[in-house]
């Protein structure tokens, strides 16, 4: 789906709170901002309409299939990209293009989008702006709730881990079946979306396709070996990032098993708030590079590991350096269901 342009946009102080804007044909006010990121920031909006009595009484709810993706109360997620040359709005065009393709409750949804043009002014130099509307979950990340939970010394349950872990690459698989198969390319905490529900596991959803692409590649020169190598420092986390995306043969089938390899350091993550090779950035000398291409995992020290065996053995059937020897996701899915009647309460 091609971007829009609206002449009927107007953001005023979003940046300091208020202000309305408009996406297309309805309108938000901006509650707060939520967080921010290189050229992109994200808001709480609130959608303004005459009958406030009900969501299904919105102008949103005329464009949205799914109605379970309006929220009663109104209010959503929305994030403002500022783009500076056509570069940028190439990528913003193609994460809204990307973002449509998928429909499963374990990856964001886009709900709406338009691109405007803007005057530049002093404080900086772009001359569009994107506004990608998103349900909003107030949770946090993953991350969020895992450095929360460092904090206050707390571990998710084994059986937490793996229903977390189960929904993540239940999304994941929708993506790696698509035709042709898309790999996400940066799959890792920040990066997922939890909401805690009373008497139920958590929920979790995957977001942000930014920098998801058709995930077959042949790389068939040290040209294009090169080339690969440099898109992925700029798409993809470096503690999450696959050893074929550090260094890439000159001759090679590049697939969505990228993937699973950050699946792989996100399970770890889940279980110790952080990727298995980050300690090597605190080491005299140490090179993350070379822990992640050797695949140098470090478990945690202690006399007491809060998680089986288990889920030490299926974090590291899934750093294979080989990508080879790596899991599908079919595969990871057969045995975390497994895991999850051997271990969930």
């Amino acid at each position: 789906m091609g971007c829009s342009f609206s002449g009927l946009n107007a953001l005023y102080d979003t940046v300091n709170g208020g202000g309305d804007v408009w996406i297309n044909d309805n309108r938000f006010k901006i509650v707060r901002q939520l967080g921010e990121g290189g050229f992109a920031y994200v808001y709480l909006v609130k959608e303004v309409v005459s009958d406030s009595s009900s969501a299904l009484a919105s102008g949103l709810a005329k464009k949205v299939k799914d109605p379970s993706h309006l929220s009663d109360a109104g209010t959503y997620a929305m994030k403002k990209v500022l783009i500076q040359n056509n570069e940028q709005l190439d990528l913003v065009r193609e994460e809204i293009r990307v973002s449509y393709l998928f429909s499963h409750p374990n990856l964001l949804p886009l709900l709406d989008h338009a691109i405007i043009s803007v005057k530049p002014t002093q404080e900086g130099s772009w001359n569009r702006e994107a506004y990608l509307l998103f349900p909003v979950h107030l949770d946090g990340t993953l991350l969020d709730n895992s450095t929360a939970m460092i904090a206050r010394k707390e571990f998710f349950s084994a059986s937490d881990v793996l229903q977390i872990f189960r929904q993540l690459c239940a999304g994941l698989k929708h993506m790696h079946n698509f035709e042709p198969p898309y790999a996400h390319n940066d799959v890792k905490p920040g990066n997922i979306l939890l909401s805690h529900r009373k008497g139920k596991w958590p929920l979790a959803i995957l977001m942000d396709f930014g920098s998801s692409r058709p995930a077959r590649k042949q790389i068939r020169s040290r040209s294009e070996a090169l080339q690969l190598q440099e898109w992925a420092s700029e798409h993809c986390s470096a503690p999450f990032r696959a050893p074929e995306l550090w260094d890439c043969p000159s001759d090679a089938d590049i697939d969505e098993r990228t993937d699973i390899w950050s699946l792989g350091c996100t399970l770890y993550a889940i279980m110790y708030g952080v990727s298995p090779f980050e300690y090597a950035l605190g080491e005299s000398g140490g090179s993350l590079q070379l822990a992640i291409v050797n695949a140098q995992i470090k478990w945690p020290a202690g006399p007491k590991q809060p998680y089986p065996e288990d889920l030490r053995q299926f974090v590291t059937w899934m750093l294979q350096p080989q990508v080879t020897l790596r899991p599908h996701i079919d595969d990871i899915l057969i045995h975390v269901d497994k895991l999850v009647s051997k271990f969930s309460l």
